[in-house]
């Protein structure tokens, strides 16, 4: 009942009262009359403090059931919503490719979900810019020149990878400054004469891990891990050329472009390795050639022990033996005859020309050649250096004088340092038993301000290709003595530029037995742009 009727009631009641006194006072003024209406007046107030009661009662019972409604619907909406999105079929994650790209370093890769088989795009280009100054010194010294300009001296492309986590292989070739294939116009001639260069070409099994080390068994064509300065990659060596007492060496029966079969067996503080080698790409492969003349291929081993037994957060040292063997040289199958000759460029390749040679020596019969080498590093200083003994057998039975001529003996070795000016370091690489390169901390960038890495570097080399002097069975091989100082720059992980300065001297008399001086002296500036991946 609403609060107007309420009031309406009372309203009339009061009146009624009114009359009723009113009727009474007139008639007879009864107090019983008064008494009686006194007592229906209290009757009619409990009635309206009732009916104010189960009016307010009613009122909260009714906001009570609106709210319960209101939930109610919310709650049945809210079920509604999530059977709709029940019976939605939910997107789910995209189903994993079959293969991930990625690149390490730059380096292009492919590779399986579970990165059991790999294949990466490599490549290097190291192009070479400078000059000479070369001084003969007699009209009687060959050569009386020396060219600058420029030499690709590595242009190299090509895939390497793995298959099933073990098996890991190498395709690259190389575009400058290798040749295969021979020719001429001679009869008998063979043609060919185009230029190759497979640098490498190999399948290795690295499955096997005996000793708790690591170990890989390898055959094709390689670059093999033979000396130091060898073991360590073109892309890292401290100066635009290696040493020539290690090229010479590795020249023999080992190097680039070799083919081999062998075993490397390695932890992080001992590597041990040994190969059987045989002719380098470009080497002549018949037997009938006229011109050039047909030639039986060559082979030989190669063993090395190294290990870096000190190392520690920014120090470590690294000691080493090697041993090469040329078991049998290649035969001239035309002439009958079986030569070795040991040469080297002065330690830079603008002018293919050699300064020291031994020019081919008859009847060799074998040839060995033992090493030793010792690294340090600490920080960013590096200090490396190695000692070649080389033994030449002559004791082929050719019918080419000199017969049975003794051994001959020649000697040679380097030592070098470098620094990071800008801090960096360089990690050992127990794979290769050497050293690894120097990646910058602050690449370079014009807009975030680092300048790379800067490294200098000085090197001794010398080399002595005399042996029995004065004699007729003797060799004028020469005395080689280079002094090179490097500046680098590493501009970022991929980008290299090197600037070096060689002064040389060479003591070359003109034959064994003819003390005429055929030497000469050089200096030269040398610049190369590097990138690699």
């Amino acid at each position: 009942m609403s609060r107007t009727r309420i009031a309406a009631t009372a309203i009339g009641l009061a009146g009624a009262l009114a009359a009723s006194q009113a009727q009474a006072q007139s008639a007879t003024n009864s107090e019983q009359e008064i008494a009686l209406l006194k007592q229906q007046l209290k009757m009619l107030e409990r009635k309206l403090d009732k009916l104010q009661s189960q009016t307010a009662a009613n009122a909260a019972a009714t906001a009570k059931a609106k709210a319960e409604a209101k939930a109610e619907a919310r709650s049945e909406a809210k079920a509604v919503v999530a059977n709709a999105n029940a019976a939605i079929p939910v997107k789910g994650p995209a189903p994993a490719s079959g293969v991930v790209v990625t690149m390490p370093n730059n380096r292009p890769t492919i590779c399986t979900a579970d990165q059991a088989n790999c294949v990466a795009i490599t490549s290097r280009l190291h192009w070479d810019v400078g000059g000479y100054d070369y001084r003969p010194n007699t009209a009687a010294t060959v050569p009386q020149r020396l060219n600058s300009g420029q030499n690709v001296r590595r242009a190299r492309i090509g895939v390497a990878g793995k298959f099933f986590n073990d098996w890991n292989f190498a395709l690259v070739y190389d575009f400058g400054g290798s040749s295969d294939g021979f020719g001429g116009a001679a009869p008998g001639s063979l043609p060919g004469g185009g230029v190759s260069g497979v640098e490498n070409a190999y399948l290795s099994y690295t499955g096997l891990k005996p000793f708790g080390g690591k170990m890989a068994i390898e055959a094709g064509i390689m670059d093999l891990p033979y000396t130091m300065d060898e073991a360590t990659s073109s892309n890292d060596i401290l100066f635009m050329e290696r040493a020539s007492p290690g090229v010479i060496a590795t020249n023999i029966a080992a190097g680039d472009f070799r083919s081999a079969a062998g075993a490397r067996w390695f932890n992080d503080q001992l590597w041990i390795g040994g190969y059987v080698t045989g002719p380098s790409t470009g080497a002549i492969h018949s037997a009938s050639s006229a011109s050039p003349p047909g030639t039986s291929e060559q082979y030989g081993a190669v063993a090395r022990v190294a290990g870096n037994p000190i190392s520690g957060r920014d120090y470590s040292v690294h000691i080493g033996a090697d041993a090469q063997w040329l078991i049998q040289p290649p035969r001239n199958l035309i002439a009958n005859t079986q030569t070795l000759a040991l040469s080297d460029r002065p330690e830079l390749r603008l002018d293919p020309t050699t300064l020291i040679s031994t020019g081919a020596m008859a009847n060799v019969s074998g040839a060995q050649v033992y090493s030793v080498e010792a690294a340090a590093t600490y920080g960013p200083l590096i200090v490396q250096g190695e000692y070649f003994w080389y033994n030449v057998d002559r004791t082929a039975n050719t019918g080419v004088p000199l017969v049975g001529a003794p051994s001959l003996k020649f000697q040679g070795g380097y030592a070098q340092a470098g620094y990071v000016l800008t801090g960096e370091g360089r990690t050992y690489n127990a794979a290769s038993a050497a050293y690894s390169g120097v990646k910058p901390a602050h690449p370079f960038s014009l807009d975030g301000g680092g300048w790379g890495a800067w490294e200098i570097a000085g090197r001794f080399s010398t080399v002595d290709l005399n042996d029995q002097l004065a004699t007729a069975s003797g060799i004028a091989g020469g005395r080689q003595t280079v002094y090179t100082l490097a500046l680098n720059w590493y501009v970022n992980g991929n980008v290299r530029f090197m600037l070096d300065y060689l002064h040389g001297t060479v003591s070359r008399q003109a034959s064994p037995v003819s003390t005429a001086d055929v030497g000469s002296k050089f200096d030269a500036v040398a610049m190369r742009t590097q990138f690699a991946f």
